[in-house]
């Protein structure tokens, strides 16, 4: 997905497909105790007919009934859910902030903050705020109310994945081959970028 996000501009039907796709993923693995920890561009696979793949599971934790949080600093320091950079204890809700921290970054082309992390983090730990958008006011209402879902400063505030996969945004989203043109784009790019090298 990064290649995508990062050479395209990505309208609402399609975002909401990817964020559809990685809700339901996530949704499987919280019902089987597992939190990702890592929810973010680099590790949202595109299939070749469009279709979404969760990767990189190396920080993945388990949680059960005797151990329902998690209190290890994990993740990539941009999507960092606040919980995980405080050092409080988490659960799978962390994933679901990292998706919102996703959505913008395939608004905006990068996640907020990501030439200062340090920014980031402090803006969690000192400062209490989520990120927000450069320009919220392109976007229609819906997205806007789905990512202040995903992005709710306490953890207890965010919805489950099953709670978000019944959210009005995600009805907007396209057949998972909306996301081909994307993929050739990103493709044609990075051939014209080897070749300028």
């Amino acid at each position: 997905l990064t290649d995508v996000v990062t050479q395209n501009y990505m309208a609402e039907p399609e975002i909401a497909t990817v964020c559809l796709q990685v809700l339901q993923g996530l949704e499987y693995l919280h019902s089987k105790g597992i939190i990702h920890r890592d929810i973010k561009s680099d590790n949202i696979l595109i299939g070749t007919q469009g279709q979404i793949k969760l990767s990189d599971f190396g920080y993945c934790a388990q949680i059960n009934k005797t151990q329902s949080k998690r209190t290890t600093l994990a993740g990539t320091p941009c999507w960092m859910a606040p919980e995980i950079v405080q050092r409080k204890e988490y659960g799978p809700s962390v994933d679901i902030w990292s998706l919102g921290i996703t959505a913008i970054e395939m608004v905006e082309g990068s996640p907020p903050h990501l030439e200062d992390p340090e920014q980031a983090i402090r803006l969690l730990t000192t400062y209490h705020v989520a990120p927000t958008l450069k320009d919220p006011e392109q976007l229609s209402v819906e997205f806007r109310d789905f990512l202040g879902k995903c992005l709710q400063f306490k953890a207890e505030n965010r919805p489950s994945a099953a709670e978000l996969l019944k959210h009005p945004f995600l009805s907007n989203a396209a057949p998972s081959t909306c996301l081909l043109p994307l993929i050739e784009s990103a493709k044609k790019s990075a051939v014209l970028d080897d070749l300028t090298i």
